[in-house]
């Protein structure tokens, strides 16, 4: 593996760090609110989503739990890649457009049927 101080960040912890940032973003969580929940600075999330810092496997598991999210989900061991960030950024935006409630709760609905039959699918 490339010495992360000679070439920049390993490619596996920019990964992880966009997985973690586009789980936060979802939840609509600040860097701040998922610092104060791990018990750490928001400079430290900063440079775990950027890659420059390696997440270590206790904190990744303290990650995924603040996340309400699997260690596999985060280290993209589902075998799916993960959305960009335009895609997240352009689904967010015509999601916090709607303003029906009932709208967003059946957009919600769809989001975890699509989850719940895909997960299905994996574990056939």
């Amino acid at each position: 593996m490339a010495n992360a101080k000679r070439g920049g960040p390993n490619p596996v912890d920019v990964e992880v760090g966009a997985r973690i940032r586009a789980r936060r973003r979802a939840l609509r969580l600040s860097q701040s609110q998922l610092a104060e929940a791990l018990g750490i600075t928001f400079q430290q999330v900063q440079k775990y989503e950027r890659g420059a810092n390696r997440v270590s496997a206790s904190m990744l598991v303290g990650i995924a739990q603040v996340l309400s999210t699997s260690v596999a989900e985060l280290v993209g061991e589902n075998a799916r890649p993960p959305a960009s960030d335009a895609t997240a950024n352009e689904l967010m935006a015509t999601f916090q457009g709607l303003t029906r409630t009932e709208d967003r709760q059946t957009i919600m609905a769809v989001a975890r049927a699509f989850r719940s039959a895909e997960a299905a699918k994996s574990a056939a």
